[in-house]
């Protein structure tokens, strides 16, 4: 009888990859905190702007839209009366929505995806856990007969490292390069997601602030003395506009 015992440099295989998703979970859990907190800065700095300086601004906007409609009636005045100017052309018929459905390729394809990441095919707590959230996004999907969402959750899925079944050495060594590829994957979707915020006009501005206030110079409220001022001066001219002795 021959008994076939495993290659020692398959368990010291294993062993690398699993130091190396150790390593990569660490690194994905401080980007992932990293993350947040940027949000959190990021949502912080914009309540703070839209309390102290938006509202102000469409205070701002309001006051010069009335000073624009005086303005108008005030031209009109001089328009002789009874003097029609063209007829508007006549609105175009508005477009209907399109009605929603749900075609059979998006029925069978979601079956196929409940079939495939229902939680209760899960092995313990997190993985039915992924499968639940998998499975909302599903449904989802299929609410609103989008075939391609549901079709990269089945994809994605079938990529996983929990799609691989058994406990022998090569599944252990594949479920570990895949959870390697998807935590790289998660990595470069943090550095994009962080690019895309480096680009937007709050991170800019909340960078301008903070270098203000690196320098002992408050920004913000440099921002709010001068809406009040632009605000009393569109006040006085409305007033002024709008008095009749």
């Amino acid at each position: 009888m021959t008994i076939l015992v495993p290659d020692k440099s398959s368990y010291d295989e294993l062993d690398v990859l699993r130091s190396r998703v150790a390593e990569l979970d660490a690194v994905l859990g401080e980007r992932a905190a990293g993350m947040t907190r940027v949000k959190s800065d990021l949502a912080a700095f914009r309540n703070r702007y839209r309390q102290d300086v938006g509202l102000l601004h469409e205070e701002l906007d309001e006051l010069e839209r009335a000073i624009a409609e005086a303005e108008l009636g005030e031209l009109s005045k001089l328009v002789e009366s009874g003097a029609d100017g063209p007829a508007p052309p006549p609105a175009g018929p508005r477009p209907e929505d399109l009605p929603r459905f749900t075609s059979d390729a998006v029925r069978s394809l979601f079956r196929e995806v409940a079939k495939t990441i229902h939680p209760d095919l899960g092995r313990d707590n997190l993985t039915r856990d992924q499968r639940h959230t998998l499975m909302v996004e599903a449904n989802r999907a299929y609410a609103l007969g989008d075939e391609e969402r549901l079709r990269s959750i089945l994809d994605a899925w079938e990529k996983s490292p929990e799609a691989v079944q058994g406990t022998d050495p090569e599944a252990t060594r594949l479920r570990l390069v895949r959870r390697i590829a998807q935590i790289e994957e998660q990595l470069a979707a943090y550095a994009g997601e962080l690019a895309a915020l480096r680009d937007s006009p709050l991170w800019e501005l909340k960078a301008m602030v903070d270098d203000a206030a690196a320098r002992g110079k408050d920004l913000v409220a440099d921002m709010v003395r001068r809406l009040k001022r632009d605000i009393t001066a569109a006040r006085n001219r409305l007033d002024a506009m709008r008095w009749n002795p």
